[in-house]
């Protein structure tokens, strides 16, 4: 399964947020990675989603494949459209 998301908070994924969502990722038993800038990362590495260095108003797919694969996807995508909080 997988989901479309823009970055909408203004400083992008940067430390704080990159950490939410690695910790949210990690929650889940199924793969879960993230597909941005013709790149592929595991959602469950820091340093792999902070390679990405995803600005405000880029796009990233969040792609799961497991037993909880949805739950895993909405969860993501709803903690990027919260902007994280900020």
């Amino acid at each position: 399964m997988e989901k479309i998301v823009s970055i909408k908070n203004a400083s992008g994924l940067h430390a704080r947020p990159a950490g939410m969502f690695v910790k949210k990722a990690a929650e889940f038993k199924s793969t879960v990675e993230v597909v941005a800038k013709g790149k592929t990362v595991n959602a469950k590495s820091i340093m792999g989603i902070m390679s990405l260095g995803l600005a405000q108003g880029d796009e990233l797919t969040v792609v799961a494949n497991g037993d909880d694969q949805e739950a895993a996807v909405n969860a993501l995508v709803e903690l990027v459209e919260g902007g994280f909080g900020e």
